[in-house]
């Protein structure tokens, strides 16, 4: 019975969540009520003349009302805010974790984040056929769809890969094998020892293709290591005993529910296997990009609830949003390192896994301080071109010329930082020394020759040096009011405390090189991480219509400063829960497909 619940539940929440992307957007365009009204007269009055509230309040006087300030079904719009911050910033980061660990719980998950989503759009449907529509043409309405159908095909994607093969397709892939394996006594010794870890692997998506990067997880290690004995072919036992397949069905059967296992297994055989690859490979590419697209669909309801970047302000709020928010992952980016993400890049502040304990691929991508190099270089090229779009045709102010200085600085910086990370060019500034005409003369002790110890471990100060100068020219970086002064100097101010935690990081590093694949968790990466976060998230709210919103509702920058010190705090806190339950799942993982191996063993 409960196996037909999760069935029917499945094609429910897929009907429901295609039901909400088809439905009609209601709204009365003309209609703005009496609460539509926008600044009060003596609110504007009140203000200097000359300051930038002043002037976006002028023009949130002539436009409608935003929904933060429509006070008729507020109700409606909170439930839809409740709904969608549960589904997107909860429930949608743990189905990542889930899914990137192989967990059997990842379906689960994400039916439960399809419930609470298709909940959330039903009630925002609701209050958009009550009210006006106040921000016409948004895009957080054409950015929910999207992600809502990316959430949605990819859940469909994932319980095919999660569908356990039949048993006798299981059985016959091994005994197909066993045939292929001739036998001899070091083969039969083999067999016998891996036979619960090559029975669990058996138990895998069931779109994978097989060739796993783990070291000795490979089909063609057992192939190879054994070519050259000419004995018999091995008959597994299992593959003839009726009981094992007895076993084994029951044991899939306790684990997913055998109508979806059939229905999903009929599909998995329909489908042509290039057909299969591209479905996993999409699976894939959204797990990873899921978190940030939500990141953008929850900014820009933000933005449309607040009412703001209208007109030609939008320039002015996509470039603080845009720039703000690379900051704010780069944040939880340097969070991740110290946690223990990336481990097998070498970029945890860990030893680097050579190739063999790692793919090639893996062995071979650069350091991080590379692509941190990368990014600002990228960053600085690109907007050398766009610092005067807010004033395209007009001519150049002396505030184009400082954010094109600015530019040009990460286009420079950046370079310097990347050329300081290729191997290439180390090598040819050790030329001199290493071609000294008297080298073979000398003889001194061979250690002398020895590249240092802190060689392995980049401590490549550009990208904390770009970032203090930033730091530093936001803090005194003038505007028209003194709000937006302050808040600027808040998000620059802790831009230099990230500078200044990266270099003690790379003073520890200095000082006692990481000698462990494991990583090394430098204390001091918490703080970068933190001011990162942090700074970022001030950054974005330092545009002028959000400085000109709190002007018009009296609030202090202490006020924004404070809520995005604990909004940081707590941020920090759920990612590492986040990053635990990963590690939980796995370790779940693997058990259970070692139980499941010693139960058909």
């Amino acid at each position: 019975m409960v196996k037909r619940h999760i069935l029917l539940l499945t094609t429910a929440l897929s009907l429901l969540e295609a039901l909400t992307l088809t439905a009609a957007h209601g709204h009365d365009s003309d209609a703005t009520g009496a609460e539509g009204s926008g600044l009060s007269e003596v609110a504007q009055n009140s203000l200097p003349p000359n300051s930038t509230a002043a002037a976006v309040m002028i023009s949130l006087s002539a436009s409608p009302s935003s929904y933060f300030s429509y006070a008729p079904y507020s109700g409606l719009m909170w439930a839809h805010i409740l709904l969608m911050t549960i589904a997107w910033f909860f429930i949608l980061p743990v189905g990542v974790m889930l899914s990137l660990s192989r967990s059997r719980l990842t379906l689960v998950t994400r039916l439960f984040f399809l419930g609470l989503n298709a909940v959330g759009i039903l009630v925002g449907r609701i209050h958009n056929s009550k009210t006006p529509e106040l921000y016409a043409n948004n895009s957080h309405n054409r950015i929910g769809w999207v992600v809502t159908c990316i959430v949605l095909v990819q859940c469909l994607i994932g319980a095919m890969r999660t569908s356990p093969e039949p048993a006798r397709d299981h059985l016959a892939k091994l005994e197909e094998r066993a045939a292929l394996i001739p036998t001899s006594a070091e083969a039969m010794d083999w067999h016998q020892s891996s036979h619960i870890s090559r029975t669990s692997q058996q138990y895998r998506y069931s779109l994978d293709s097989g060739h796993s990067t783990e070291p000795g997880s490979s089909r063609s290690h057992s192939i190879s290591s054994l070519q050259g004995s000419e004995d018999e072919p091995l008959k597994s036992e299992e593959t003839q005993d009726p009981e094992l397949t007895a076993r084994y069905q029951e044991k899939t059967r306790a684990v997913y529910p055998s109508t979806i296992s059939q229905l999903l297994s009929r599909i998995h055989g329909v489908l042509p296997y290039r057909i299969l690859r591209i479905l996993s490979f999409f699976h894939e590419i959204a797990d990873r990009v899921l978190l940030l697209l939500g990141f953008v669909a929850i900014v820009s309801g933000i933005v449309v609830y607040g009412g703001v970047f209208r007109g030609s302000n939008v320039f002015n709020g996509l470039a603080h949003t845009t720039k703000g928010g690379i900051f704010f992952w780069y944040g939880l980016l340097t969070l991740g390192r110290w946690m223990g993400c990336f481990v097998e890049y070498g970029w945890a502040w860990n030893v680097r896994p050579p190739m063999g304990l790692v793919s090639s691929r893996k062995a071979t991508i650069p350091s991080a301080e590379f692509v941190e190099s990368f990014v600002i270089f990228l960053y600085g090229s690109t907007n050398v071109f766009l610092e005067h779009l807010t004033g395209w045709g007009d001519a150049w102010t002396a505030r184009d010329l400082e954010h094109v200085s600015i530019s040009i600085m990460f286009f420079g910086g950046g370079l310097c930082g990347m050329l300081l990370e290729s191997q290439w060019i180390r090598d040819l500034l050790n030329t001199t020394i290493l071609n000294l005409p008297s080298r073979g003369h000398l003889n001194p002790p061979i250690n002398r020759w020895d590249p240092p110890k802190t060689y392995p471990f980049s401590m490549n100060p550009f990208p904390a040096l770009i970032i203090l100068l930033l730091g530093l020219l936001m803090s005194s970086h003038h505007q028209s009011s003194m709000i937006s002064t302050m808040i600027h100097k808040q998000w620059g101010t802790l831009f230099v405390g990230f500078a200044i935690a990266r270099v003690f990081t790379y003073i520890l590093i200095y000082i006692s090189p990481p000698v462990s694949f494991l990583p090394s968790r430098p204390p001091t990466e918490i703080v970068a991480s933190f001011c990162l976060i942090s700074g970022g998230i001030i950054f974005m709210a330092s545009n002028k219509d959000t400085v000109g919103a709190m002007e018009k509702h009296g609030l202090n920058p202490m006020f924004s400063f404070t809520l995005t010190m604990g909004f940081t705090a707590f941020l920090m806190a759920w990612t590492i829960i986040v990053l635990a339950i990963r590690g939980w799942a796995v370790q779940r993982q693997q058990s259970h497909s070692l139980a499941l191996g010693a139960d058909t063993a």
